[in-house]
């Protein structure tokens, strides 16, 4: 070991099944084939609870020796912190329990963490502080602002620090991604897990940990100071959209309006808003649109007949079906947790754990799946309901051959083709795959990829030759695949024949319609009447491309009103000042003052619902109403009647920059104005409030 490292790895306090591993001799990452389990049981999970050092019974201690009791290093100097006020340092975190996770944001086994990670915070949320070390592997994701978007995205709410050059990673000397450390009151190092399920393995271990620097007098429980980046942001009108779906008849787009949980339904004619399924709510419910919740759904699958949407249900780790018809939801596949087993064992639906079901494509007989939680392809059988895997050994790598030795990482699109092929976004090996179906399947790489999982990057090219970045949306259309080369932030066209690879659309990160578009990790697409509709993913938006010249438009949700993702009880409450106003006929002025620079959007309205309590303040039959294309103030008529009483608005703004109008933001707040009618008091009774005055 090289004096101030920690040796890491030679501990694993569980099996290792995560993103990759950084070699002790390597300058970059190369992969090694995970180790499995079939019963990761807690108690292989947890080291015996190390003491604190200097403890006076260490020496007499039974059990293995510590092998790690050894101060945990510093943070290096001039990074870039995230969620927080200042710079954090391991010295000034004596007396919390510090659960320090090496993590990188394409990474699916880290995004397993996620919920672990939050739920360890809010259990031991006064003696737990974890941190985030963002090490890199693509350079896309060495970027902060799109680190800053990811925590948006995931609601990752625990500091961050952005170890773009590994500084962190060599110190600590990490190997894998994700890898969990847990550092003692006294700063010293006292257990690590490798792969995901980190709670299982490292709840233990912070318990007993908590209980031995309680009792020595050594825990700190004063509240670390936050600046959280999700404060102060106005909600867009899509959150994150990883997923959209052309209907063939060309019209119903089905968006997977992933951040705000549910799905959405419009007509890509003209943007207006068909449908809503999903309350918005992270849950795992079945029921009418109204009462089922999804988390974080992603790609989707359309029945020929048009009447069934089948969605991957990410975060649930579930396939859910849509019945259009009855507007019902149900649970195709999967039990709401995450498959333990790894890989996953085959068996009869619903009753089948699934693992970050990703993408999903549909023929006249199985549904495909891929599985990007468990580095392959599955199938469901319509007939029987039959899941088991097509592709993939389970093992994460780049290996061509028959299909069940094949090795796929992280797929995360698939597309039917009309040869006979199932071709995969093979996401983490920043390749396109191709499955044949017929006869004995295969996989077989068609571009971009390379020997191993680190080999990317950005050149048109032929098959091999080219290079991708981390792509997850595809398609077939009219002979050639159309992919979202999404940390790349391009669409291209690939001839399926040759490999040969293509930019269509795009250039660097940012937004931009026209003949020269800009894109912000798009994350699906899909086509429909020779036109590409892409989800815009870090834009919330959805881009409508014309695959014959990569001319680029922004489709716009009308029907806003029906399209708010916050219900009026959870949304922001703002109560005003108490007011008098004089009895008899007077007004209400509804003032609302927006951002410099920006409007109203004339083509997604506003809204504005009225409730009255107490004392009579009596509103036109038409208060209640869209406020498509209006400019504030809005003043109603109104009688008021004498005595005390509260009026309240529950009020949804879409406005959009002055020179963008595509893009929407929103803000949803309900605003409280108490007031009292008697002579003498003012002839107008204002609420007023300002759009984006936390930001």
């Amino acid at each position: 070991m090289r004096p101030g490292t920690l040796a890491l790895v030679a501990l694993l306090l569980m099996t290792f099944t995560g993103c990759g591993v950084v070699s002790q001799e390597a300058a970059a990452p190369s992969p090694v084939a995970p180790v499995t389990t079939v019963d990761p049981a807690p108690s292989l999970a947890a080291t015996p609870a190390p003491r604190p050092a200097g403890s006076p019974q260490d020496a007499a201690a039974s059990g293995p020796a510590d092998l790690y009791a050894q101060t945990a290093p510093e943070f290096p100097a001039g990074l870039e912190w995230l969620n927080v006020e200042r710079p954090l340092s391991m010295a000034a975190l004596r007396g919390k329990i510090v659960v320090i996770d090496f993590w990188t944001y394409g990474c699916i086994n880290c995004v397993h963490n996620f919920p672990d990670l939050k739920r360890l915070q809010v259990e031991h949320a006064a003696e737990v502080v974890v941190i985030g070390v963002h090490s890199a592997k693509f350079t896309s994701e060495s970027d902060t602002e799109n680190i800053r978007q990811t925590l948006l995205r995931y609601q990752i709410d625990h500091p961050v620090v952005n170890d773009n050059q590994l500084a962190v990673w060599n110190t600590w000397n990490a190997r894998a991604w994700p890898t969990t450390v847990v550092v003692d009151a006294n700063g010293t190092l006292a257990g690590i897990h490798v792969g995901d399920g980190m709670y299982a393995a490292l709840k233990p271990l912070v318990v007993q940990l908590i209980r031995e620097a309680d009792a020595r007098g050594r825990l700190d429980r004063t509240p670390l100071p936050r600046a959280l980046e999700r404060e102060g942001r106005p909600a867009t009108v899509l959150s994150f959209p990883a997923g959209v779906l052309a209907d063939p008849r060309g019209d119903r787009l089905f968006i997977a309006d992933t951040g705000h949980h549910r799905i959405v339904i419009v007509d890509p004619r003209d943007g207006m808003v068909l449908d809503v399924v999903g309350n918005g709510r992270q849950a795992f419910a079945d029921g009418e649109y109204t009462m089922a919740s999804f988390a974080s759904p992603h790609g989707m699958a359309l029945s020929g007949d048009g009447g069934a949407l089948y969605v991957a249900d990410t975060g649930n780790h579930a396939i859910r079906l849509v019945d259009l018809r009855s507007r019902q939801v149900t649970t195709l596949v999967g039990t709401g947790e995450r498959a333990r087993a790894y890989p996953s064992q085959p068996g009869v639906a619903p009753g089948i754990p699934l693992s970050s079901p990703w993408d999903l494509a549909l023929d006249t007989t199985r549904l495909y799946i891929a599985m990007a939680g468990l580095h392959q392809i599955w199938t469901y059988r319509l007939s029987n309901g039959m899941v088991e895997p097509l592709a993939g050994s389970g093992i994460e790598g780049v290996a061509d051959g028959p299909a069940a030795e094949a090795e796929l990482a992280q797929p995360g699109g698939v597309a039917l083709g009309d040869d006979g092929r199932l071709y995969v976004a093979d996401t983490e090996a920043s390749s396109i795959r191709s499955v044949t179906l017929a006869g004995r399947p295969s996989v077989a790489t068609l571009a971009g990829g390379g020997r191993d999982l680190f080999t990317f990057g950005d050149r048109d090219d032929i098959a091999g030759e080219a290079r991708l970045q981390h792509p997850q949306g595809i398609v077939f259309l009219n002979g050639s695949l159309y992919i979202a080369d999404t940390y790349n932030h391009k669409i291209k066209s690939i001839n399926p024949a040759t490999g040969e690879v293509r930019t269509l659309a795009g250039t660097q990160r940012g937004w931009q319609d026209g003949p020269a578009p800009l894109f912000y990790e798009p994350g699906g697409i899909t086509a429909s009447h020779d036109w590409l509709y892409v989800a815009d993913t870090n834009n919330h938006a959805v881009r409508i491309v014309n695959p014959a010249t990569g001319a680029t438009e922004t489709l716009v949700l009308q029907g806003i009103d029906r399209f708010s993702a916050v219900a009026a009880n959870s949304a922001p409450v703002v109560t005003m000042p108490p007011a008098t106003v004089a009895p008899g006929t007077g007004r209400v002025r509804l003032n609302i003052v927006l951002p410099q620079g920006y409007k109203v959007n004339d083509l997604a309205p506003s809204s504005v619902r009225w409730q009255s309590s107490g004392a009579g303040a009596t509103l036109p039959p038409d208060a209640d109403r869209s406020l498509a294309g209006f400019a504030f103030p809005l003043d109603l008529p109104a009688t008021f009647a004498r005595g005390t009483g509260t009026l309240t608005a529950d009020l949804a703004v879409i406005y959009c920059e002055a020179d963008t109008p595509e893009l929407c933001l929103i803000e949803e707040v309900r605003i409280i104005a108490p007031f009292t009618v008697a002579d003498g008091g003012a002839p107008a009774l204002e609420l007023r409030h300002t759009v984006g005055a936390g930001r």
